[in-house]
């Protein structure tokens, strides 16, 4: 089942991501090309605001051309641990910090074109602060109960992949 490589060409490189097509042997022997995004990580946060109510988020995502609801996420940054970027992302993003964190896992949400992992942190003990957006993003911070938000899935509000694995995982350890 494993596949080994044999050469690997940038076809790309850009800001965030990096595009690669390699040329790989398959167990039998023959070969094939593999094209896929080399991604430097993200985490995203859990964060619970009170018993059964989370943070959520509004953003645009450009590639589909509309708003999303999703859980605070950001990219790891060169150097970052994964708690650093975590704690940073939701602040950043939502104004909130947190006096508990716990790890909870990870998920690779594209893995048939990219490397791109995802680590999953619960934060609470919540305490509001400042949003400090990135000078291009635009985000809506507004609560929402994990029942209404795993029913937002089910009807089509929440479709983002990282927030809905989330909200499995909430349910799990929040209840």
């Amino acid at each position: 089942m494993i596949e080994t490589l044999v050469s690997s060409e940038d076809v790309f490189s850009g800001k965030l991501l990096k595009v690669l097509r390699d040329e790989v042997r398959l167990p039998d022997g023959r070969t094939a090309l593999r094209e896929f995004v080399r991604h430097p990580g993200a985490c995203v946060v859990i964060a619970e605001l009170r018993p059964g109510v989370l943070i959520f988020e509004r953003q645009f995502r450009y590639p589909l051309d509309r708003v999303f609801i999703e859980l605070p996420a950001g990219k790891i940054d060169s150097g970052d641990t994964i708690l650093e970027c975590a704690t940073r992302e939701l602040l950043e993003e939502t104004g909130y910090t947190a006096a508990i964190w716990r790890h909870l896992g990870t998920m690779h949400n594209c893995i048939g074109y990219s490397d791109e992992r995802i680590e999953i942190f619960l934060a609470q003990g919540l305490t509001a602060g400042e949003q400090n957006l990135d000078e291009d993003e635009s985000v809506e911070v507004f609560e929402m109960a994990l029942d209404e938000a795993e029913q937002a899935v089910f009807d089509g509000r929440i479709t983002d992949a990282k927030t809905i694995t989330c909200l499995f995982w909430a349910r799990k350890f929040l209840g």
